[in-house]
């Protein structure tokens, strides 16, 4: 079998799969636009986020039997129509979940103690105890939504904390265990303290952290965000910081994150985010949960194993 590398990856996932017998063409500065018509050659293809493998695209790849997508979200391919043709989709969750669990922890403990704030003022000079006074995880309720691989590695990380672990997925059934206790959405509403979010981008999680939905938690909450930036309407995350209806955002991704930044002036910027820059309730990171050298070889290592296991020569 032929793959194709259109992104670049950690060697492990080449070296892995030119032992077990494949032949690959790493072509990590391949463009884009290229991209396409080059399939057309090759059985299987590894891609990061540079392309969208739509079903035009997937149409035209007729001797292509797999897409290994090195990461955990799977939005830049058209699952059904891959499904459709015969083509089977792999990714490594698996690979990230360890870093993705310690930054979502690491960030909220940075927002509950204005770290970012306090760090500043005291470079600044400023020594201000009272006005940074922290609040503790430990007695608050922390609510899941998405208790595949992420979720359940952010709930590994709390279980020394002292916190009540609740979660909610809709697609899983009968998964309490050591680290959460299942519950409805209705009872994350009225029991969550810190709210954390692990489900993939589609359609039906699109802007679903949008106004009603923040509205509807009894608390005031402290938001975590290392799952995709669409997930929140940063308009509506705007509003619930001014109200005071969030106490604190935590985020690894943006909705804006398809523009790209380094192009941007700072007045040319959204206002919505502009806002979020000057807020000292906010802490930001450029998608790099899951970024770590640690995961950089495990996200390769599992995706070879999966392919190899499939299509072993």
């Amino acid at each position: 079998m032929k793959i194709l590398f259109v992104d670049s990856t950690h060697s492990v996932l080449p070296e892995m799969l030119i032992k077990a017998g494949f032949e690959v063409c790493y072509s990590p500065e391949i463009k884009k636009k290229d991209i396409p018509a080059k399939l057309s050659e090759f059985q299987g293809v590894i891609i990061r986020s540079k392309i969208r493998l739509t079903a035009e695209i997937l149409a035209s790849c007729k001797k292509l039997k797999f897409i290994g997508r090195v990461g955990a979200g799977m939005e830049n391919i058209d699952f059904e129509a891959a499904k459709n043709a015969g083509i089977e989709c792999f990714n490594s969750p698996e690979g990230n979940r360890d870093a993705v669990g310690e930054q979502a922890l690491g960030m909220l403990l940075v927002v509950m103690n204005n770290l970012c704030r306090a760090d500043k003022q005291v470079r600044n000079g400023q020594w201000n105890r009272e006005l940074n006074r922290g609040v503790e995880i430990m007695g608050k309720t922390i609510g899941i939504i998405g208790y595949g691989n992420m979720g359940k590695s952010f709930a590994k990380r709390l279980r020394g904390f002292g916190a009540n672990v609740i979660s909610y997925d809709k697609y899983k059934n009968n998964y309490t265990d050591d680290y959460t206790r299942e519950e409805t959405m209705r009872k994350l509403f009225e029991k969550t303290d810190i709210l954390s979010l692990h489900v993939p981008q589609t359609d039906e999680t699109e802007y679903l952290v949008n106004d009603e939905f923040i509205s509807k938690f009894k608390k005031d909450i402290f938001l975590v965000n290392t799952a995709r930036g669409k997930i929140v309407k940063t308009k509506s995350l705007v509003n619930g910081l001014k109200s005071g209806k969030i106490r604190g955002a935590a985020l690894d991704v943006l909705e804006y994150e398809s523009v790209s930044f380094e192009n941007l002036h700072a007045n040319s910027l959204p206002s919505d985010f502009q806002y979020l820059i000057n807020s000292d309730k906010v802490v930001l990171s450029p998608h790099i949960a899951g970024w770590t050298v640690e995961s950089n070889i495990k996200l390769a290592t599992f995706l070879a194993q999966k392919i190899i296991a499939q299509f072993k020569q």
